[in-house]
């Protein structure tokens, strides 16, 4: 299998080899996900703790208009609890297409484009 393509703007050309053992094996993997019940406890419109996460990361940045990296980061700590989630968070800001990025002195800028 061949993926060709760009992560933002550096090209990518990743060839996969599997012998027909992996292939029956992965296939194997993806059916059983297929079949797999839905929980219907949980309803599909209810928000997974990770999904109310970045909707409140994605508000305080709405609301603070901009903010540098470190002073985010720090918020984003507090908001998730821990600093690996708030670096993910602070990661899915940066890619978003509602926040704009720009270098700053020392540290970048992350604005609100909504």
């Amino acid at each position: 299998m061949r993926i060709r393509g760009h992560i933002g703007e550096w090209p990518v050309d990743l060839t996969l080899e599997l012998d027909p053992a992996e292939w029956a094996s992965l296939a194997g993997r993806v059916a059983e996900q297929a079949v797999a019940p839905v929980n219907a406890a949980t309803p599909a419109t209810q928000p997974r703790g990770d999904d109310a996460q970045w909707l409140a990361a994605k508000a305080l940045l709405r609301k603070a208009g901009s903010l540098d990296g470190p002073a985010l980061l720090e918020q984003l700590e507090g908001l998730s609890g821990s600093t690996g989630a708030g670096k993910r968070l602070l990661v899915r800001l940066r890619h978003s297409s509602e926040v704009k990025v720009e270098s700053g002195a020392d540290a970048p800028v992350y604005h609100w484009v909504g």
